[in-house]
C-alpha cells in the first residue's frame, strides 16, 4: 500500500553533524551533494545563491541515462508544480492591467462555466487553493488521461460542475484544478495561448532563454529525461502529455533561469511592488505554514539546529521529476534543486545547504539500509541480503526507513517474486511494529501467496493501528470480514475532557507551538496553525491522525494537568485558564 507516497516522499536521513573546517561554503556544498550523489539519492542540477550572488552550481548524474549525457546547470527539467508561481504571476499582472479582478466571480470571465460554482469562486480562491474545486489529478481516470493530448476546455469540463468540497474561502485544500483553471482564464482574457503569454510577460523580459512550456513534440536542446529509482535500478518514467498538467505543472526550466526569476522578484521588472507583495502575503494557513499566490510562505530550520529562518518556496513532482525552489528573502539567498529521478530528498538537502550558508552545523546523508540490502540481494541472493541487513541496520553510517523497506518489498512483488517480498515485509514489521502501513503491505503479499487467513489478521492489525486506513477496510470488506469490532470507541465525556488549547511544554525554542483540540459531532479534531485534521481513537488514551498515521498519546490521570505526546517526542500540556 501507499507505493505512490514512497516515490514522491523524501528519504529519511541524517544524524551526523558536520564540523568541516577550512573549507569554503562552495566546497562544503560540493562535498555534501557529492555524497548524496554517491549514495544514489540525487540525480539532477543545483544552484545556490548567497546575498544575490551565485556561489555554487553544478549538475550530478545523467540527463539521459541511455546515452550517458550528464546533467549540467543548463539542463532543462520539468518543474511540475513550481509552474504555479508563474501562473500566479500572470494572473496578478493581468490584475495590475485592470483586465482581471481578484475578488470577482470567475463566471465574469468564463460565462460558460457552471454558475452554481462559477458564481461562488473567485480568482483569489483559485490562487490560494481555497475554491473547494476537487483536483482532477485525484480522479481515478487520471492515470489513463496522462497519455493523451487535451485541449484546456476538455480538462475544465471534467471538474467544472463537480460538487465543491467546501464553501469557497473556508479552508486550504491543494487543487491542481484551480491552477489549470487560472491558465484557462489567462487564455480567455488575452486571446493568446498560455505558452505565448508566459513567453511575452515573463520569459522574454527576464531573458529566461532556457525556459518554456513543455511538450513532447518539439526538439528541445538539453532537455532531461525523467526516471524512477527502483531500489538500486532505474526505469523510464511513465509518459505524460504536458497538456494534462498545463498551467498547474507544464513548464520546463534550468537552475540558472530560476535564479534569474528569483532575483527579478526583488525588483519591479514584472509587477509594481503593491501587486508583487500580493504574491507573498500569508493568505491562508496550509499545514504549519501559509500559502500566498503560488508560493508556500513559512520557515525552515537552519542545518541541524533548532534555529528557524523565514522562507518562500514551492516544491513540485511529476512523472520522473521532483523539484524545489527555496528563497530566503532576509539575505536574498536561494537554493534551487531540480531532479530527474523523482523521490530525491530535496528538503533535507536544502536544509543542510542552508546550514552551510549560515555557518551552522548540518547533517550529511547516511547510506540507505534498504537500498544497500537490495544491492546484496541482486548479486548474492535474499539469504545474504537479510544477513547484511541484520549487520548494518543499527550501524551509525546507515539509516533504516519504513517507506524504503516497503518499496523494496514491492519491487519483488511486482515482478512476481512474492516469496522474497514476504521476507522483506516481515523485516519491516519487526523494525516498525507500530506502523499501520507495514501490516497492510504484508497482508497484500500474503494474499498473493494464497494465505488469506494470515492476510486478514494483518489487515485487521493495520486498521486497528489506523482506523482511517481505507485500503485495509476495503480489502477486508471485499473478503467478507466484519470490521465493526476494529474500531475503538470512546465516550463523548472523554472527548469533551480532551478539548482545549495545548502548548508545547518541553521545547523552549518552539514555545509558541500550540495545538487546539475540539469535539465536533462525537469526533475529535486537531488544529495546528490552521492545519485541521481528524483524530481517531485506537486504544485508551491514544489517537491517530489518519492522514499520516501520526499518534497522540494522552495522560489524563490529573484532569487539571492533561498532556499528550505527538510524534513520540513532543509533549504538549493543556492550558488551564
Amino acid at each position: 500500500m501507499f507505493m505512490k507516497s514512497v516515490l514522491l516522499g523524501a528519504v529519511t536521513l541524517l544524524s551526523i553533524s558536520n564540523f568541516s573546517f577550512g573549507q569554503t561554503k562552495s566546497e562544503k556544498i560540493a562535498e555534501l551533494l557529492g555524497t548524496y550523489f554517491e549514495y544514489g539519492d540525487f540525480n539532477g542540477s543545483v544552484l545556490v545563491a548567497e546575498k544575490g550572488a551565485i556561489i555554487y552550481k553544478k549538475g550530478f548524474g545523467s540527463a539521459n541515462m541511455e546515452w550517458d549525457i550528464p546533467n549540467q546547470p543548463d539542463t532543462k527539467f520539468r518543474l511540475a508544480s513550481i509552474t504555479k508561481q508563474f501562473t500566479a504571476m500572470l494572473i496578478v499582472q493581468l490584475v495590475a492591467e485592470n483586465k482581471l479582478a481578484l475578488h470577482e466571480p470567475i463566471s465574469t470571465y468564463l460565462p460558460e462555466y457552471p454558475k452554481k460554482n462559477g458564481d461562488q469562486i473567485t480568482l483569489h480562491h483559485l490562487l490560494t487553493h481555497t475554491s473547494g474545486t476537487p483536483s482532477y489529478t485525484s480522479y481515478r481516470s487520471y492515470r489513463k488521461m496522462m497519455r493523451d493530448p487535451f485541449r484546456p476546455e476538455q480538462i475544465v469540463d471534467l471538474f467544472a460542475d463537480s460538487a465543491l468540497q467546501f464553501t469557497p474561502g473556508e479552508k486550504f485544500e491543494y487543487s491542481n484544478s484551480g491552477y489549470f483553471l487560472l491558465g484557462f482564464i489567462v487564455e480567455k482574457t488575452t486571446g493568446k495561448t498560455y505558452e505565448e503569454v508566459l513567453q511575452e510577460k515573463i520569459f522574454t523580459p527576464l531573458n529566461m532563454n532556457n525556459s518554456g512550456y513543455d511538450n513532447a513534440r518539439p526538439v528541445i536542446k538539453n532537455r532531461a529525461s525523467g526516471y524512477n529509482k527502483n531500489g538500486t535500478s532505474y526505469t523510464n518514467a511513465n509518459y505524460i502529455d504536458m497538456s494534462v498538467p498545463f498551467a498547474a505543472g507544464a513548464i520546463y526550466s534550468t537552475v540558472e533561469d530560476l535564479y534569474l526569476w528569483d532575483q527579478a522578484l526583488y525588483t519591479e521588472k514584472l509587477l509594481p511592488k503593491k501587486y508583487l507583495d500580493l504574491l507573498f502575503e500569508e493568505h491562508i494557513p496550509s499545514g504549519r505554514s501559509h500559502y500566498g499566490y503560488g508560493w508556500d510562505i513559512g520557515s525552515m530550520l537552519i542545518g541541524s539546529t533548532d534555529l528557524p529562518v523565514e522562507t518562500i518556496g514551492h516544491s513540485g513532482g511529476i512523472n520522473g521529476f521532483n523539484t524545489l525552489i527555496t528563497r530566503i528573502p532576509a539575505d536574498r539567498s536561494s537554493i534551487v534543486l531540480l531532479s530527474n529521478t523523482g523521490g530525491a530528498p530535496l528538503r533535507e538537502m536544502t536544509r543542510a545547504i542552508n546550514g552551510i550558508l549560515y555557518d551552522k552545523n548540518y547533517d550529511f546523508p547516511k547510506r540507505s539500509v534498504a537500498h544497500s540490502m537490495l544491492e546484496v540481494v541482486e548479486t548474492e541472493g535474499m539469504a545474504k541480503g537479510i544477513s547484511y541487513y541484520e549487520e548494518v541496520k543499527d550501524s551509525s553510517g546507515f539509516y533504516l526507513d519504513e517507506n524504503e523497506m516497503n518499496f523494496a518489498g514491492y519491487s519483488f512483488l511486482q515482478i512476481g517474486n512474492a516469496k522474497d517480498a514476504e521476507a522483506i515485509f516481515r523485516l519491516n514489521i519487526d523494525a516498525f511494529p507500530d506502523a499501520f502501513n507495514v501490516y497492510d503491505s504484508y497482508g497484500e503479499c500474503l494474499l498473493v501467496n494464497g494465505d488469506t487467513t494470515q492476510a486478514i489478521e494483518n489487515y485487521k492489525k493495520s486498521v486497528r493501528l489506523n482506523p482511517g486506513n481505507q485500503n485495509g477496510l476495503n480489502v477486508l470488506e471485499d473478503l467478507g470480514v466484519d470490521t465493526d469490532d476494529l474500531f475503538y470507541k470512546v465516550s463523548l465525556e472523554y472527548l469533551k475532557l480532551l478539548e482545549g488549547e495545548y502548548l508545547v511544554s518541553d521545547r523552549p525554542k518552539h514555545k509558541d507551538w500550540k495545538i487546539v483540540l475540539e469535539e465536533v459531532d462525537g469526533e475529535l479534531y486537531g488544529d495546528d496553525k490552521g492545519y485541521r485534521y481528524k483524530l481517531l481513537p485506537v486504544e485508551e488514551g491514544k489517537f491517530v491522525n489518519p492522514d499520516d498515521g501520526a499518534s497522540l498519546v494522552f495522560d489524563t490521570k490529573n484532569e487539571n494537568a492533561i498532556t499528550f505526546v505527538i510524534f513520540g517526542k513532543y509533549e504538549f500540556k493543556k492550558i488551564i485558564e
